[in-house]
Parts: structure tokens; sequence; C-alpha cells
């Protein structure tokens, strides 16, 4: 959309459209509701851009207020409504930059009520924000959260986490890095929050106090799936700090204690970043134990070679147990192994041609005939044309009740 097309009346008039009548069936009209929300955003988006922010200010609350109340009725799961308000929170902000609020203890009211009342969206962000707060505005707000603290439930997860989240906002607010760190560390049941503290730590070129907290995390949710960021923070802290063993061992304990193919990837990563793929070796030798000891680890193991650039044996391996290896990666193998060695891929495209007939998702005859044509080529490159032909009559016969799939045969000519 043009600028010179945009005009305050226009976005007035979308902004309209974004009422939601909770009575509706959640899905009727979805898709309307998104493509309006998104050209508000993008009709307002072009007024601020455009220095017209101060006739956009009301009319971007308002459709902030009117989407997050439609949210709670209407289908989001896609998310593309949740992007959309996101969008408008931010650039209200943005607007009220430029143009700042009469009041702003009105303003940070506002904030307050969609934190501690409103549903959960959107994400408020207090340092876009600040600009037109100013401080009577975040005094308004600390004290208002204060207020909030005192009454708030202590077994209301919600209202609990509205405090904690103001309160952490509110003092990273203030520049000082010792107090956010102090709030930060009220709360450490999370793995992310020592990484806040470590990243403020970091900001604040304080490195060794970082490393100091990153560990300290680590250590107290070693298994916390959230612990890959702080994890990975640490390793580029170490290594920027010259401590290359360190964080190669980071690596390889966090591999030892869960050896699986996204920690073998990890590791390699962290090893051909510092030139060191020493420890790749007894990781590799460990996850080939695990797959002779259990074959459901030889997807890992497959997985982990390739990472390793043993591709040969990650060939061998899942040509061997394609079973275990399971169809989506064995067919990811076979695309690539193809073109260089056609007569290897035959038996594997036969065992995907198989586990397509015997899913039952609406499309596995189209699936299956798709690789029954790259069957098809494979044979003819490797110089045995026929024997696709003799493979193709014993499908049909074995198959032959299926009059579905052996119509879709005969549409693609796969006919003996």
């Amino acid at each position: 959309m043009g600028t010179n097309t945009v005009s305050p009346d226009e976005l007035a008039a979308l902004v309209d459209r974004l009422r939601w009548d909770k009575r509706r069936h959640p899905y009727h009209g979805r898709g309307e509701y998104q493509a309006t929300a998104h050209q508000v955003l993008e009709t307002a988006t072009a007024l601020v851009d455009t220095g017209l922010a101060g006739t956009v200010v009301r009319t971007l609350r308002t459709a902030v207020n009117r989407i997050t109340r439609a949210l709670m009725y209407l289908d989001d799961s896609s998310g593309i409504v949740g992007d959309a308000l996101q969008g408008l929170i931010d650039l209200y902000a943005r607007a009220l930059e430029q143009a700042p609020p009469a009041n702003p203890k009105t303003l940070a009211s506002w904030l307050v009520a969609a934190q501690f009342d409103g549903p959960g969206w959107p994400r408020i962000h207090l340092r876009a924000f600040a600009p037109a707060l100013g401080e009577p505005g975040i005094a308004e707000i600390t004290a208002q959260v204060q207020a909030r603290a005192a009454t708030a439930a202590p077994d209301s997860w919600s209202a609990q986490f509205a405090v904690r989240d103001f309160r952490e906002q509110l003092a990273e607010l203030t520049g000082d890095v010792d107090h956010y760190i102090a709030v930060l560390a009220e709360d450490l049941k999370s793995p992310d929050q020592y990484r806040k503290i470590a990243r403020a730590l970091l900001d604040a070129d304080r490195p060794a106090e970082a490393i100091d907290w990153a560990k300290r995390g680590l250590a107290h949710h070693p298994g916390n799936p959230y612990s890959d960021r702080l994890r990975g923070l640490l390793v580029d802290l170490l290594i920027d700090e010259d401590q290359v063993a360190t964080a190669l061992q980071v690596r390889v304990t966090e591999f030892n204690r869960h050896p699986v193919a996204a920690t073998f990837r990890a590791l390699a990563a962290t090893c051909d970043r510092v030139g060191d793929t020493t420890p790749l070796a007894a990781a590799l030798e460990t996850l080939r134990a695990r797959a002779t000891q259990e074959s459901l680890r030889l997807r890992e193991l497959v997985q982990a070679l390739g990472t390793a650039g043993l591709d040969e044996e990650a060939w061998s391996t899942a040509a061997a147990h394609p079973g275990e290896v399971g169809a989506h990666l064995l067919h990811s193998l076979v695309e690539r192994r193809e073109a260089a060695h056609p007569a290897e891929v035959l038996a594997p495209y036969r065992f995907l041609v198989q586990a397509q007939l015997a899913d039952t998702g609406k499309y596995r005859y189209d699936r299956a005939v798709e690789l029954l044509r790259r069957l098809r080529a494979a044979h003819t490159t490797a110089g045995d044309p026929e024997g696709f032909t003799r493979y193709l009559a014993e499908l049909r016969a074995e198959h032959k009740r299926r009059t579905g799939f052996i119509a879709k045969l005969d549409k693609a000519g796969l006919t003996p």
C-alpha cells in the first residue's frame, strides 16, 4: 500500500472491523479477521513512518484492545493474529515516542491493567514504552506493581508472573546492573534467569562473573530443555575468553549426560569452531555401542554419522536397518545417494514404497506413486529396467484389491 493512499480515517475504518462477537464460532470468519489485522498493522505502520503518529495513537490503542479481546474467542492456532497484535503494540510504543501522551500516568495505568488484568497477551516491553512514560510514568508503574504484588494471590501463576516480569523489566530500566541481577536472582527456578543474569554481566563487560553465573545455572538445571540457550551462551563466553578446553568440556559433559544426535551436533559444531575434533571419536563410539545394544538408537547414530561427515558409514547403517532408521531419514539419505550409486538405492526405495502403503494417511498412494517413479528411474540408471518391471508386476498383484492404488498406478503409466 503506497503511503500517499493512506489516511487516519482509513485506519479507523479498518479498526472498526476488528470487533468480534464472543458468540461467534471460533473458525467462522477468522481468515478475514487475520487479513484485516495485518492490514491494520500495515496501514498504521505507513502512517507512523510518515510522521503522522499523533493522528493514530488513539486508534492504535483501540486496535490493540479489540484484538486482545478477540483472541479470547477466535481460533488463532496459526498465530497469525497474535503476531499482528504484537506488531501493533510495539508500533503503539513507537508512535507514542513520536507523539508523547499528555498524561504518562494514564499510559502507565493502561500498561499495568493490560499486564495484570489481560489474558496474557500481547507481550509488553517496557523499554519500548520508556520514552513515552518518562520518569513520572515509570514511577507510576513501579508504585502500581508494588500494590499489585502486595495483593497478588500466592497460588496464582499468572499474577505472580505478571509481578515478576514487570519488576524485572523495571529493574533493567534503571541501568543498575547489580540491582537488575538482584531482582532476577529472587527467582532462579528457570535456567533462563541465569541466562539473563549472564547476559547482563556480559553487557556490563564483566565476563568472569557471567561465566560463573552460567555455570551455576547449568549445575542447578542440567536436564532442563531450556538450558540449551544457557549452555550455548556459556560456550560462547568461554571461547571468547580463550578457555577453549573448558568450552569443549561443557559440550562433552552434556553429550555424556544425554548421548543423542542433538548433543552430538552441538559438540561437533563447537569442535569445528575451535578447530579440535578430538572429542568426536569417543562420542561416536558411545553412539555405536548404544545402537548395538538397542536398535532404536540406530537413528541417532545415523544422524550423528552424517554430522561427522561419515557418509559411507551412515548410508550402510541405514540401508542395513531401514525399519529402525525410519522412512523420513532413509528417504533423505536415498535422495543424496541415488545419483552416484543408483543400484544401492533400489532396496531402500522398495522399503519406502511399502512403508507408504502400510500408512493410513490420505496421500499415501500419491507418495507411493512418486517413489515408484523414482525407483523406475534408479533401475534404468543402474541398467536394470527389467528388474523394475518384475517388481511392479509383483506389487500390483500383491495389492490388486486396493483399487484406488491400482487406479493411480494406471494413471501414472506404471503398468507392467
